[in-house]
């Protein structure tokens, strides 16, 4: 028996698929709830151990608490079973898509004629994204079958609930842009965006959660990727909403100078660059008009309040999972670098994670109080000088 279609773009698990799949979920689990726990613990101790040695009350450092676990059996178990699940998370979503590819491209291209899709076949791809498969996703977010079609934006969306085990929002995996609202609700609750435009979109899914916050809103994405970007666009015209993507470049696009209310991020800095962050955010200077806003989703994760086992779980997401630049975006001074780019008003810290809709006028838990992974995420926000 097929697993029911979740939204009209999903690929559907047949019986063998949706077992690959349950065992992945399985084993992500597995980790989660019993090897994390017992490598938290070595970690904390291994810290403690490198610190006493050390004799100067200094912290140690993440170089000198890896040395140390790299001798024991349960961390180096840990580090190949997390990757292996992840191999195994992009196989099981390879797998269900590409026996459907076929009527996913149909679906694709039948989709109401709802909202706009614009690629571009000389588009250039940032070097920080074209050097590795991101998040080890086979062939990463950018690159596009020689025929055309979805199946980069299907395999991703298959892949999202198994990755975060359905923490995200279930399968429609749309709890960060509920997040993203809920702060705007709180932070600038004068704010009704005529425009607004996401950097980074991916298949649109947070896209699609802020859009449905604000619905008198003409509401933009671009991302790297043609692929994603089509089957975005089907995703939202099937479900109703209607949405424009672009391939672009966060860093420049080709959108005009004060084009839009709203600009924001969810979970895309960690993914690009040292030079690229001050980039992006002077680009959102340049888009935004007077008085609009800028909002950055990240991780909930600060390297300077960090745990031992918070830099090792970062230490295996640069090394291991192919995420380069996340130790250097939970580094970075996002509220430094804004303020710097011009914004005013600028705010960091966690905002709550909005499970459902936001409301205007219900507190939506923005402060200095880290919850926790998928409880909290790190937001910085501020405005574009201007009435």
């Amino acid at each position: 028996m097929a697993a029911p279609r979740v939204h009209p773009m999903m690929a559907v698990s047949n019986h063998d698929e949706q077992s690959e799949q349950q065992f992945v979920v399985a084993l992500k689990s597995y980790l989660f709830a019993e090897l994390d726990p017992a490598v938290r613990a070595l970690s904390t101790r291994t810290a403690k151990d490198v610190a006493h040695r050390g004799g100067n009350g200094a912290k140690p450092s993440l170089q000198d608490i890896r040395r140390e676990l790299e001798g024991h059996e349960i961390y180096q178990h840990w580090i190949s079973a997390q990757r292996a699940a992840q191999e195994l998370m992009w196989q099981a979503a390879n797998d269900c898509v590409d026996r459907q590819r076929t009527e996913l491209d149909e679906l694709a291209r039948t989709a109401p004629a709802l909202g706009s899709v614009t690629t571009n076949p000389d588009f250039v791809v940032p070097r920080y994204l074209a050097a590795t498969d991101t998040h080890m996703m086979p062939g990463s977010y950018h690159v596009d079958p020689v025929d055309g079609g979805v199946r980069q934006g299907a395999v991703f969306d298959k892949a999202a609930s198994l990755y975060s085990l359905g923490r995200q929002g279930g399968q429609m995996n749309d709890m960060r842009g509920d997040t993203v609202a809920a702060h705007v609700y709180e932070r600038f609750p004068d704010l009704a965006p005529a425009r607004i435009l996401e950097m980074g979109c991916t298949i649109g899914n947070s896209l699609i959660a802020v859009a449905r916050a604000f619905p008198q809103a003409e509401v933009h994405g671009i991302d790297v990727g043609a692929s994603l970007l089509r089957y975005a666009h089907a995703r939202a015209a099937r479900l109703g909403v209607k949405l424009h993507f672009t391939q672009a470049n966060a860093e420049r696009t080709d959108f005009p100078d004060a084009h839009f209310d709203l600009v924001f991020s969810s979970a895309v800095l960690h993914e690009t660059s040292a030079k690229a962050v001050p980039r992006i955010i002077a680009e959102c200077m340049r888009l935004l008009r007077p008085g609009g806003v800028m909002v950055h989703l990240e991780v909930p994760f600060r390297a300077d309040e960090a745990s031992a086992h918070d830099l090792v779980r970062a230490d295996y997401e640069s090394r291991f999972n192919n995420e380069p630049f996340w130790m250097g975006a939970v580094s970075a001074d996002l509220a430094g670098l804004a303020t710097r780019a011009g914004f005013v008003d600028v705010k960091a810290g966690f905002q709550d994670a909005a499970f459902g809709p936001p409301q205007h006028g219900r507190p939506a838990g923005f402060g200095e109080v880290n919850k926790g992974g998928y409880k909290s995420w790190y937001l910085v926000s501020g405005r574009k000088p201007g009435p």
